[in-house]
């Protein structure tokens, strides 16, 4: 089934309520569902998240193999590899939201708001972060912020805007497993 953003959000709210009350939608009918992603994908929504293990967004959003394209790395960051992987999946595979998902307590942004000496290639995700950060601000704040930059970042690319695809923010709560629109 195409959908447009509007749709494709809607599934998504719809899934997260699912998750929140537990009342998960079954996926017992997983090789057949293989058998026909063979033949190629469809995704509704593009997710990009955080790498936390705590962050899962097909099961966060209820949604089955095939529904999202997700893209993950620390701290939610968008970068040229990531960027090419959004304008592949609007572009090639007419997916028409981009979701950028932040979450409560991200090391990453804990990291980068606490400075000092970062090792190896994590200093390099932190400076992607600081423009975000505001050092008056509590983690949860600026990972919120940080969300918001990444998604109007996503919305200047000038493929994704020439196709029109939708982007939008969110932050996913730990505690209570609902994510907040942005």
């Amino acid at each position: 089934m195409k959908t447009n953003s509007q749709q494709a959000l809607d599934l998504l709210k719809e899934g997260n309520n699912r998750f929140i009350s537990g009342a998960l939608t079954p996926k017992d009918d997983c090789a057949t569902l293989r058998e026909q992603l063979t033949a190629g994908q469809h995704p509704f929504t593009v997710v990009l998240c955080c790498s936390d293990s705590r962050v899962a967004p097909e099961i966060i959003f209820d949604q089955k193999l095939g529904d999202l394209f997700v893209i993950r790395n620390a701290g939610n960051i968008v970068d040229e590899e990531v960027l090419g992987s959004i304008e592949y999946a609007v572009e090639h595979l007419e997916t028409p939201l981009v979701v950028v998902m932040g979450h409560a307590s991200c090391g990453a942004v804990t990291a980068t708001c606490q400075g000092g000496d970062l090792p190896g290639h994590i200093l390099d995700l932190a400076k992607r972060i600081k423009p975000s950060i505001n050092k008056s601000c509590c983690v949860d704040d600026n990972a919120k912020h940080h969300t918001k930059r990444m998604a109007q970042l996503i919305e200047e690319d000038e493929i994704v805007h020439h196709v029109g695809a939708k982007v939008v923010a969110a932050f996913y709560d730990l505690q209570s497993g609902k994510v907040e629109w942005l």
